[in-house]
């Protein structure tokens, strides 16, 4: 069962402040359920753990072994929110070393993500890596045209027919595209690819409970029906208009009075490494959707405690416009204690029948209360372990309580104006037509 549980005694901010936006909180609620059916809107995802597309979801299962079962390497290419949310579920869901360890133990291919820069060296080495694998691809892409998955996908398409011919290429490559209209969907109907849709009512940063995420993770062996029942349960959970009982809302809340008191630099922390791709989805979710009209929290991430020996000192002692959230997974999967040594060279026997985790969940606790008496905020988040359905618990919070947050600060939280503005310089100094200098 997914177990998600907000703790703001470090953050600074009492129950009777939260509560002052109790109104305002219910009337943003009210108004983004009743608008959930608009297309315009990007609400789509609100209703998504329970008005899923059933057929395509058991489309996406079965072509996740038949890929598994071809494959040792699933290319996905995508950027932004087509790559992020799967990438950070397969990372906490998986070995380590998952793309490392035996093929039979892993039972599934690597997976590797391409498409999401420009690098002649990154594609290259994808290339020389590949070249005597059976590989197949996803591209992910609502139009077909933005720029790093085109390039990506032009190379990878071209390597597939001359690895395998246009009729086997054609049974490895999967397309996750607009279910109407676009240069990639035309493409993927004439070449009779199979697709996957892009909901037109679901942005790409809130994407990853559908086909964008969902294929590249079930190819990684992860049951995508106990996520989709996690975020079921946080859907349900999330649902009160209520301030008072709404976790998810209360965080959104919090941030926002933060914000306001100048804590404008929020930091999620994790001191798990498998969290270290879900940090960079949360910061993509936020910082696209709040960072507009001069406004916003800018979203970083750290990596503890292997951070607290790089950006340690700056958050003790730098400037004073951070705070922190802390995601605690509560129960490890897998622990170990330290073992006495007679020499004890290290020190370290005063650590002797205590467990790694043990370690670490103290390590966490001296550093909020160093952080807190050092005048930066802290929020913890208590995960009650690391399984899908938690991931997709967490993965609906952090959604709504970023639509929540958005709109409390006054900003849409589903258009991203700003991310055209490279865009247009790079094809103007590149030549393309309709982007000539004026």
């Amino acid at each position: 069962m997914s177990n998600i549980k907000l703790d703001y005694q470090t953050s600074g901010i009492s129950e009777k402040e939260i509560m002052r936006y109790k109104e305002k909180v219910a009337r943003i609620h009210k108004q983004m359920h009743e608008k959930s059916t608009d297309e315009k809107k990007f609400l789509g995802w609100l209703d998504l753990p329970t008005n899923y597309d059933r057929k395509e979801f058991e489309r996406i299962k079965k072509a996740a072994n038949r890929i598994r079962k071809t494959s040792d390497v699933f290319v996905v290419i995508g950027i932004g929110g087509s790559y992020l949310g799967a990438s950070a579920v397969i990372e906490a869901l998986t070995h380590t070393f998952f793309n490392e360890i035996d093929r039979k133990k892993r039972k599934a291919p690597e997976i590797i993500f391409a498409g999401n820069n420009i690098s002649s060296s990154y594609i290259h080495d994808i290339l020389d890596y590949i070249q005597d694998k059976d590989i197949s691809i996803n591209v992910i892409s609502k139009s077909g045209t933005t720029t790093e998955p085109a390039i990506a996908f032009r190379i990878f398409r071209e390597v597939l027919e001359t690895k395998y011919g246009i009729e086997e290429a054609r049974k490895r490559i999967y397309v996750t595209t607009d279910a109407h209209r676009g240069a990639l969907k035309s493409l993927s109907d004439n070449e009779g690819y199979e697709s996957f849709v892009i909901p037109d009512n679901i942005g790409g940063r809130y994407s990853v409970l559908t086909a964008v995420g969902l294929l590249p993770i079930a190819t990684a062996g992860i049951d995508i029906e106990k996520l989709m029942q996690g975020a079921l349960l946080a859907q349900e959970k999330y649902s009160d208009s209520n301030l008072k009982y709404n976790e998810c809302y209360k965080y959104a809340v919090i941030r926002n009075i933060l914000y306001r008191l100048l804590k404008n630099t929020e930091i999620l922390v994790n001191y798990e490494p498998k969290l270290h791709y879900f940090t960079e989805w949360w910061k993509q979710l936020f910082g696209e959707s709040e960072g507009k009209e001069q406004k916003g929290i800018f979203p970083a991430g750290v990596d503890f405690t292997t951070d607290l020996h790089s950006m340690g000192q700056y958050i003790q002692e730098g400037r004073r416009n951070l705070f922190e959230t802390v995601i605690n997974i509560e129960k490890t999967k897998n622990d170990m204690k330290i073992k006495i040594d007679e020499d004890n060279v290290d020190g370290l026997n005063f650590l002797a029948g205590k467990t790694i985790d043990y370690i670490n969940k103290k390590a966490m606790q001296g550093t909020i209360e160093a952080h807190v008496s050092g005048d930066v905020p802290n929020i913890v988040l208590n995960i009650e372990k690391l399984d899908a359905e938690n991931i997709g618990g967490m993965i609906y919070f952090f959604e709504k309580a970023c639509a929540m947050s958005g709109f409390i600060l006054g900003i849409n939280p589903f258009d991203q104006p700003g991310v055209e503005a490279y865009k247009k310089n790079m094809f103007r100094l590149l030549g393309k037509p309709g982007y000539d200098d004026e």
